[in-house]
């Protein structure tokens, strides 16, 4: 049976996902917020909520190594599965600014947790904590982040003042679909968070590795679906801006409000798999600078990358 909810917490996430994102996008063309600043900022919000809601739902029970573990799983899972499929199945190109500011901006939220949960070695404290302090920081960076968003769409405001709205993009349809799929994505969360740790104490798992692995796919397979849907229709930038979007908003919003709620403690092996996160993403970056393409030789070895993470974090519990 709880197998069975698990499945059942996963599929209201991502059904729950789906419909927040196309409400949320309906009103954001109903205000006509330009088309720039629905992708990076609804998209990727509406793919990271699941993640958001599996992390508070987890520091509000204290299964600190749930939320974070969340949080670095899904943004590895990212980065090499999601991206190295899309890939596979169409190469894709990268705008100039994603290389110069927005990977470079993952890259350095990346660098900024390692910091802030490195306790032990820079501090010489017993534990290591992603305090509220550090919590507030990274929602302080959140906001730089926004600011650049916002300034972005505002310049490019006229493609969206001038274009149309749909005759069947209605104010009451929309506000209802995104408050289903946000009730969807908050009892789904409860079920993969409460049956995800059940299942973990049953197979001997940590914490940290079932927040690595089941939760952290479970809770990316809206990204996946997206960016392989958006490659699938040969729209490079939407399978990359959803990527690097949904990993930025891991890092400062979810981990960032989880910490607020409740300090999280981190154990030591999560601070491998963050140097892992962070390798990785300086990888991304330097196939992106490679033509401005990340072709399928580049997927296969994204896709291989997370193969060789899942037997290390596997054989490592």
């Amino acid at each position: 049976m709880t197998y069975i909810l698990l499945l059942v917490g996963f599929a209201l996430l991502i059904k729950g996902a789906d419909y927040f994102v196309d409400g949320a996008s309906g009103i954001a063309r109903l205000l006509r917020v330009p088309p720039i600043l629905i992708g990076l900022t609804i998209v990727a919000f509406g793919t990271s909520s699941p993640e958001a809601t599996v992390s508070i739902i987890a520091a509000l029970q204290g299964t600190a190594g749930v939320a974070v573990g969340n949080v670095v799983g899904s943004n590895i899972f990212n980065i090499t599965l999601v991206i190295g499929v899309a890939a596979f199945l169409y190469p894709l190109k990268v705008q100039s600014d994603s290389i110069k500011k927005e990977i470079p901006f993952t890259l350095l939220a990346s660098v900024a947790l390692l910091i802030v949960m490195s306790d032990v070695a820079l501090q010489g404290l017993g534990g290591n904590m992603i305090t509220r302090a550090d919590g507030l920081i990274f929602l302080l960076f959140l906001a730089i982040f926004m600011y650049y968003v916002i300034d972005n769409g505002l310049k490019s405001r006229s493609d969206a003042v001038d274009s149309p709205v749909p005759e069947n993009v209605r104010w009451g349809k929309n506000v209802f679909i995104t408050l289903i799929g946000l009730v969807a994505i908050i009892i789904g969360g409860q079920f993969v968070v409460s049956n995800g740790t059940k299942i973990a104490y049953s197979l001997g798992m940590s914490e940290t590795l079932v927040g690595l692995t089941i939760i952290a796919i479970g809770t990316s397979l809206p990204e996946l679906v997206t960016s392989i849907t958006a490659a699938l229709k040969k729209q490079s930038e939407i399978a990359i801006g959803n990527v690097i979007g949904s990993n930025i908003f891991n890092i400062l919003f979810v981990l960032g409000v989880s910490s607020v709620i409740s300090p999280l403690s981190v154990s030591g092996e999560v601070l491998t798999d963050v140097v892992f996160m962070i390798i990785l993403t300086i990888v991304l970056l330097i196939f992106a600078r490679t033509g401005y393409k990340i072709g399928k030789v580049e997927g296969i070895v994204l896709t291989a990358a997370y193969v060789l993470y899942l037997v290390y974090i596997i054989i490592r519990n």
